[in-house]
């Protein structure tokens, strides 16, 4: 018997990494899904990877007459809504604060901010019908911290935070629950996306990022999508039936500031250092 039987969840940005992974472990734990995302081929594959009871979508999360017959998809399709999840980002506008062009910046909040709005606004619209249902947002350890990600994904994702706790406490009240998942650094094509390059590349670069992000935290391991959509998959059970509101962090440790060792390095070189003694001037007799 699998966590989700039963259950019907909306899945946007779910054609790779780690919308995809959320999508493969929520229908092995039994969910019907609707599986959203731009690029409808993929959408397709991986649909037809997970059997009947997963429907592709061609959506674009800008659009917010897509988001919604999303949502009316799932209801019209498999009779009603139990889990949103809001995974469809980008890296966005890159670059100095002084370089940033206008649209870039209503591109990157659209995606990254506002369409999670929109995703919040539609499930609650079904969702409150049955007075139950949980939101799981994908939020980030940039969202909190700087020095992680480019200022304006980051400035967005402190948004989705915030948004999370906000509409937690209005649709907790009606027995949905909002939650976020903020991951570190994760081995997924949205690094190489950001750079402009095409699929096959943008995975490529992911493996090869995975020995870099084996040193960045404490556990010594790179993140994997698959720790991510775990996390959700906890989020959308009934194991966190009493959670509302939380930002689940899923980095390894990586936001918990200087590691030991650095530490360790660092009291290391305090404690042998011995000021050189200056010469002593010479003067003349």
């Amino acid at each position: 018997m699998g966590k989700l039987d039963g259950r019907v969840a909306v899945i946007t940005g779910a054609t790779t990494g780690i919308g995809a992974e959320t999508a493969r472990l929520f229908a092995r734990e039994g969910a019907r899904l609707i599986i959203g995302g731009r690029r409808e081929h993929l959408a397709q594959q991986l649909a037809t990877e997970l059997g009947k009871d997963v429907l592709p979508f061609r959506m674009d999360v800008s659009n917010e007459a897509e988001i919604a017959a999303a949502v009316d998809l799932a209801v019209h399709h498999f009779g009603r809504l139990d889990c949103m999840v809001n995974n469809a980002g980008y890296a966005g506008v890159l670059g100095p604060i002084d370089e940033t062009p206008a649209q870039e910046l209503d591109d990157t909040i659209s995606v990254n901010f506002r369409s999670f709005v929109l995703a919040i606004k539609h499930a609650a619209r079904v969702m409150r019908v049955r007075r139950s249902g949980t939101i799981i947002n994908t939020a980030s350890v940039a969202g909190f911290f700087t020095g992680y990600a480019p200022h304006v994904y980051s400035a967005c994702k402190a948004a989705v935070i915030q948004l999370t706790r906000s509409t937690a406490t209005e649709l907790g009240e009606l027995g949905i629950r909002v939650n976020c998942i903020c991951p570190g650094p994760i081995a997924t094509p949205i690094f190489g996306s950001a750079f402009g390059l095409p699929t096959q590349q943008a995975e490529d670069l992911a493996h090869r990022l995975r020995a870099y992000f084996e040193t960045v935290q404490p556990i010594k391991r790179s993140g994997e999508a698959t720790d991510v959509a775990h996390a959700a998959l906890w989020l959308a059970s009934d194991d966190s039936a009493f959670v509302n509101g939380h930002a689940l962090v899923v980095d390894g440790g990586l936001s918990l500031g200087q590691s030991w060792s650095g530490l360790q390095e660092y009291f290391s070189r305090i404690l042998s250092y011995t000021p050189q003694q200056a010469s002593p001037s010479s003067s003349a007799t």
